[in-house]
């Protein structure tokens, strides 16, 4: 490269000196070529010896993906809400006479740097550039995952995982959203850990064949959740994803999960657990009493199953446990039992190098939600039926039709059962 380098100067040299010879042009296209095999130049590897040295930024690559949505087709009840699903969802308001603002929302906007920095150490990094700090305000840039993996052997099979990433719970949870096929996450699972996400340490194992069964079922367009381990088992903060930690208990979670390969099909077992203790900050109403703010119990286990769609496919999860829920009756918030799950039916059909993917989801919960106001009270039974196309790579479109039967009640609405119906829409664009 040196070499190359002094041959450039020697060039723009020589040019300087028979300037009346040569016209513009031919200066430039000879600068131009030199500059552009520099550019292509590696460095020698001066620490083997020889050959060449490949730089850290060299292995980053770079994805993303973005979802448009609109909510406003055909509802017969504008003030269904799910503030943990889609805040373009109905309305917040209490108002007899209130109506919805469903117009088209940016759901997502994320990009995803990552790459193996170190033979041991693979870097994720996601921000999410739709995020919403509050209800109507919308758009904000705000850090989704930032984890560095440290392998401890030459295959990756085992692994620490620390920083902000997803929390091992629910098959769903793990699921990223542009691989789901319903819309939302289903609030039986998705309660557990608001946004999925925390901080803390999570130690993962799995041998290197089923990191890349857990690969293809991704790639190949099975509905995937991704690689988190045969075993996961870890500590975080208990707080959800980007907020300070209000107390001094660490939430400790575990999980086993093996697809296992039946003939032509795929299925895929588990089963999760975490214990902890939830601390409220600021979202429990003056009047509200709750016996300890800081150190309410918050504990859960719950069941997976999948058969992956080849090209029949079920997806189901189901959870019990106790945590944080407001009664009605005496204003408190108490450490109630909770339980629920759902049951997902799914068929992948392709055409060419299109995929289709009819689907049809029951989901019901019944507990409490410890990140909305007064840990609301949920009782939900919702039917989801809808279809996802994708004519290429690079664009998927949804159209999800529910069927919601929402009761949720915290201070200033105790009385709060919604029914109703709409059609939803989206369009998801990856790159």
């Amino acid at each position: 490269m040196i070499k190359k380098i002094i041959t450039a100067v020697l060039v723009l040299l020589a040019c300087g000196a028979n300037a009346q010879e040569l016209n513009k042009q031919d200066v430039k296209n000879e600068v131009m070529r030199i500059l552009d095999s520099i550019n292509k130049a590696k460095l020698p590897d001066t620490k083997s010896g020889g050959g060449v040295e490949e730089h850290w930024y060299d292995r980053i690559s770079l994805r993303g993906y973005a979802q448009i949505r609109y909510n406003g087709l055909f509802s017969t009840n504008d003030k269904i809400t799910c503030d943990q699903c889609d805040r373009s969802w109905g309305t917040t308001s209490t108002a007899p006479d209130a109506k919805a603002n469903n117009g088209l929302f940016i759901r997502r906007a994320r990009l995803v740097f990552s790459g193996q920095v170190h033979p041991n150490v693979f870097f994720y990094f996601q921000p999410d550039f739709a995020s919403s700090p509050v209800t109507g305000i919308q758009n904000f840039v705000q850090i989704r995952d930032l984890y560095f993996d440290v392998s401890f052997d030459k295959k990756r099979e085992y692994r620490v995982r620390v920083g902000q990433s997803k929390i091992p719970y629910g098959f769903i949870n793990m699921q990223s959203s542009s691989q789901r096929l319903t819309l939302d996450r289903a609030d039986a699972i998705n309660s557990s850990i608001a946004n999925e996400r925390d901080l803390g340490l999570i130690f993962y194992w799995a041998p290197a064949e089923i990191r890349k069964r857990f690969e293809m079922l991704v790639k190949d367009g099975y509905k995937g959740s991704g690689d988190f381990g045969v075993f996961a088992f870890g500590v975080y903060n208990g707080q959800i994803a980007n907020k300070i930690d209000a107390n001094r208990d660490l939430n400790v979670v575990a999980r086993i999960s093996y697809p296992f390969v039946i003939g032509s099909q795929i299925i895929e077992p588990g089963i999760q657990a975490y214990d902890g203790k939830w601390a409220f900050t600021d979202e429990i109403s003056t009047g509200v009493i709750v016996n300890d703010p800081k150190y309410v119990k918050d504990e859960r286990i719950g069941a997976t199953f999948v058969l992956y769609p080849k090209p029949f496919g079920i997806q189901t999860e189901y959870n019990i446990g106790k945590g944080p829920r407001y009664n009605p009756l005496t204003n408190t918030v108490d450490d109630a039992s909770l339980n629920g799950g759902y049951v997902l039916l799914n068929y992948k059909l392709d055409f060419k190098k299109q995929h289709l993917y009819p689907f049809a989801q029951f989901q019901y919960y019944d507990g409490g939600k410890k990140y909305e106001k007064d840990a609301r009270s949920y009782v939900v039974r919702d039917y989801e039926f809808g279809i996802e196309w994708q004519p290429i790579k690079a664009l998927e479109l949804t159209a999800e039709y529910v069927v919601a039967d929402r009761n949720y009640v915290d201070s200033a609405r105790p009385v709060n059962r919604q029914q109703g119906n709409l059609l939803r829409l989206q369009a998801q664009f990856n790159f």
